[in-house]
């Protein structure tokens, strides 16, 4: 049994250890945590910091710096001053050091079927907001030894839609309590707003992501759409806030009223949008068209109904009311002014196909060590290339963590005062922790993600297989644990609420559960609003799964010959048709839910967007990106319909533009134009 491959047996401490923030840390906080009655800041300076320069306050600094980064960890430094001594007050009299079981993440030990239905509500944040710390919160689960490692059936996956760069923004902000700046499109005046706003809590309703703070502006509590925001999140620099004692989010969106029903009459081209027309009433022929239909259509939210009709560009104008047309048109304007602007150079950094990554910093490092430790202590003996995977690296960045570990521990420097990690034929096995052998307790954004998740999945009907009464007393049980172990980090999970993800086509979902755990094939009638046609087909069901409350079905279609995603909201008619399936399965369980499946034919296509539409990079599975000066992003993603591509452009209203190939490019500003050529009065044009 050796060391990491290149590592001596014998090494000091002192000769090895770097100054890098991520193993000063480190060392810091081994140190801390193994003395009873605390090391001095000279005994600190010297052993750890190895600094001998004498600069006092550089020192000083560098040190309360640390202290903060370690709280922010979940290490809270005590400060133990001697009354005996001269000046109770003095630093140099003061001595330092962190609690072992303050910080500690409780037993929490779970059962198989409460392991199923907490691993469901942690991966409904797979590719939102809140996926990070929803990983970190199982992983912590896993480290601290009881958590059961189960299979989720493939029928069933529920997922968060993302909910864009304002989501991720609008968490950060709560949980830094800083305030934020940004534009706001105002429902009462039509027009662009700046708000400088505190923000208490997130929350989901009506199919809309909210903000619920207090505006500064106005010195009154405000609720705000984020899809109605028109820049970037901001933070106010040097504030922050209290939010009110015992905020709930979910109760004060409850007292949120939907908008009222009003109408919008369209004329629509004679024969399209089948879609729209099937929840319209046809009044008669457009009265400065012929060839079109005047319709009717309920509707409540102008900017919602608005995105949708951008997007069929010059097959629909919008008669009345204005705010809704002033809505479209500055969505086309919006796509034909970033459309038609200079183009940037297309160079991505990588050669190869990759996906884009966060930014990997000393935090993220750091969080998961402190996660890796006490997960190698409950599980001896794993193959190196599992753990990396239970990481989500890669297996040469595990490695550099190892090496960081190895040669970390406690102030002396002995080789016995490290952390002992060795490996054998591949397989890491640790024989020395220095107390980091139980995970620190939840962030308040991991205990967020977890109970939130639970929150959500109280609904849904066919719970990764389990019968109600089973998956009902797991759900309940696992979230009466979870909400203990949090303890204070639960403050934030009140912050944050999201609606349920059961589906409205019930009857639907029931047959398609039915036909996957039976292997049968399916027979559907089925509206394509890219094609703008009612087909029949015939598929394998594979799996259902959602973004938010919107259910797919994925299957492979014998019409087509490949794997397709269906709506089940576009479902008309779907009936068993007494056919085992036949067609060849994804490849494997755990693939990814994915709004659509990529072939190795399909087209690819370059993509410009800007920084409020980035997460779209994420939505559609870019094989390539590069981020740009301004905070966009240049994607490339594959494109199965490049007749849909125009659609796309002007429903996303300046976020999003084509830039190869250029034949692309050219048909979606032609789109986009003829759209907005409709619009050609005073009244028409207003910007709202």
């Amino acid at each position: 049994m050796t060391r990491l491959a290149g590592f001596p047996l014998d090494f000091s401490n002192v000769a090895t250890v770097s100054a890098s923030r991520t193993e000063r840390l480190l060392n810091l906080l081994l140190a801390l945590l193994n003395t009873k009655v605390g090391l001095s800041r000279s005994i600190l300076r010297e052993k750890v910091y190895h600094d001998t320069a004498g600069n006092d306050v550089a020192f000083g600094r560098m040190f309360e710096r640390d202290k903060a980064d370690l709280k922010q960890f979940g290490f809270e430094v005590e400060t133990l001053m001697d009354p005996s001594s001269f000046g109770a007050d003095d630093p140099a009299s003061a001595r330092y050091r962190i609690g072992k079981d303050s910080n500690r993440l409780p037993e929490v030990k779970l059962t198989p079927a409460e392991c199923t239905v907490l691993l469901l509500a942690a991966q409904l944040w797979e590719r939102a907001a809140l996926g990070n710390a929803a990983a970190n919160a199982v992983r912590k689960l896993q480290a601290a030894g009881g958590f059961t490692d189960v299979e989720l059936p493939a029928g069933v996956q529920p997922r968060i839609k993302p909910a864009g760069q304002a989501f991720d923004d609008v968490v950060a902000a709560m949980h830094g309590r800083h305030p934020v700046r940004f534009g706001y499109l105002a429902v009462s005046t039509g027009r662009e707003e700046t708000r400088e706003v505190e923000p208490w809590g997130l929350g989901s309703r009506f199919g809309q992501w909210y903000l619920v703070g207090f505006d500064r502006g106005r010195g009154a509590k405000r609720i705000f759409r984020l899809s109605r925001m028109t820049t970037a999140l901001t933070v106010v620099a040097g504030g922050s806030f209290e939010p009110p004692e015992g905020f709930n989010a979910k109760a004060e969106l409850a007292a949120l009223n939907e908008l009222p029903l009003q109408k919008a009459v369209l004329d629509v081209d004679e024969g399209r949008l089948l879609a729209l027309r099937k929840r319209a009433v046809v009044t008669g022929p457009a009265p400065d068209k012929g060839g079109r239909d005047r319709i009717q259509v309920d509707f409540r939210d102008p900017e919602q109904l608005a995105e949708e009709l951008a997007s069929y560009g010059p097959h629909v104008k919008v008669a009345e009311p204005a705010d809704l047309r002033n809505a479209v048109v500055r969505r086309l304007q919006a796509a034909e002014d970033f459309g038609t602007a200079p183009a940037v150079e297309v160079e991505f950094p990588e050669a190869g196909r990759a996906p884009r990554a966060r930014k990997r910093t000393s935090e993220d490092q750091l969080t998961r060590m402190l996660q890796l430790v006490p997960f190698l202590v409950h599980h001896q003996g794993l193959h190196i290339q599992e753990v990396a995977d239970r990481f989500g690296v890669s297996r040469k960045d595990l490695i550099d963590d190892l090496k960081i570990l190895i040669c970390s521990g406690l102030p002396e420097g002995y080789p016995d005062d490290l952390l002992d990690i060795q490996w054998e034929n591949d397989h890491v096995y640790i024989s020395e922790h220095l107390d980091l052998n139980r995970p620190v307790r939840f962030s308040e954004d991991e205990a967020a993600a977890l109970l939130t998740g639970l929150a959500m999945l109280g609904d849904l009907p066919a719970l990764a297989g389990m019968a109600d009464d089973e998956a009902g007393s797991a759900l309940e049980s696992v979230t009466i644990k979870l909400t203990g172990a949090a303890g204070q980090a639960g403050r934030l999970a009140g912050s944050v609420a999201g609606q349920s993800v059961a589906p409205e086509q019930s009857e639907a979902f029931a047959t398609i559960t039915q036909a996957i755990r039976d292997g049968h094939q399916l027979r559907l009638r089925y509206l394509s609003l890219q094609r703008d046609e009612v087909s029949e087909r015939d598929v394998d069901p594979l799996r259902l799964y959602s973004m938010d409350n919107t259910w797919y079905f994925e299957a492979y279609c014998h019409s087509k010959a490949g794997i397709r995603n269906f709506r089940l909201d576009r479902v008309e008619a779907l009936e068993p048709n007494g056919r085992p399936v036949t067609g060849p399965g994804p490849a494997g369980k755990d693939f990814p839910a994915r709004l659509f499946t990529p072939n190795e034919d399909d087209l690819q296509v370059v993509l410009q967007l800007t920084r409020q539409g980035a997460g779209l990079a994420d939505d559609y599975y870019a094989e390539r990106t590069a981020q740009l000066p301004d905070g966009g992003l240049l994607a490339e993603v594959r494109f199965g319909d490049p007749g849909w591509l125009p659609m796309f452009v002007a429903q996303h209203g300046g976020t999003v533009r084509i830039l190869q190939p250029r034949s692309l490019q050219d048909d979606a500003i032609t789109w986009v134009k003829a759209a907005l050529a409709q619009y050609d009065s005073a009244a028409d044009v207003q910007a709202g």
